[in-house]
């Protein structure tokens, strides 16, 4: 997915997700201050997409219903939303990857019905992914940051590498 850095992080000191605010088409920034992050199912659970936007809060209604549906377990709701994203004729054509966390867990959600849950409790996705995650990485080794000071840091190298990502950056945390 081009476009855009969504970035979260769940560990001891908590969970944090953050995404940058730039919008592009081809290779022009059509919006800086876009929110692609939000709060789910009474604020306990964050998401955050790449992608089409139009696809990404079609997704986002989807897993906030599966998460009402199963009473906020979120592995459930995530493999039952990759479920019918992958077998359903109109939502297999979304073009977008979900980042979906709360205090304990996290998973990446694709419409190939992947549900991942890393290892080390880094969700990374978009055009920047693979930036913040070597971030990430880097930061959560050498340093005492809390979750939300880490992304914010992260996303900032992001946004001086990748062309897609900006450094208006949007961070919630539980």
């Amino acid at each position: 997915m081009r476009g855009t850095t969504v970035l979260g992080i769940i560990n001891k000191k908590g969970a944090a997700i953050g995404a940058d605010g730039q919008i592009s088409l081809d290779d022009t920034v059509m919006k800086a201050n876009a929110i692609k992050i939000r709060r789910l199912y009474n604020g306990t659970v964050l998401a955050g997409f790449a992608g089409a936007t139009a696809d990404a809060l079609t997704l986002f209604e989807k897993f906030e219903a599966k998460l009402d549906e199963y009473s906020g377990n979120l592995a459930r709701a995530a493999v039952e939303l990759a479920k019918e994203w992958r077998t359903d004729k109109y939502l297999r054509r979304l073009e977008a990857l979900l980042a979906v966390l709360d205090k304990t867990r996290g998973f990446l959600i694709s419409g190939n019905g992947d549900v991942i849950e890393p290892d080390d409790g880094i969700l990374a996705i978009g055009s920047g992914g693979a930036y913040a995650l070597a971030a990430t990485r880097a930061l959560l080794q050498n340093t005492d940051m809390s979750p939300e000071k880490v992304i914010e840091k992260a996303l900032l190298i992001t946004a001086s590498i990748c062309i897609y990502t900006n450094d208006r950056i949007k961070i919630e945390t539980l």
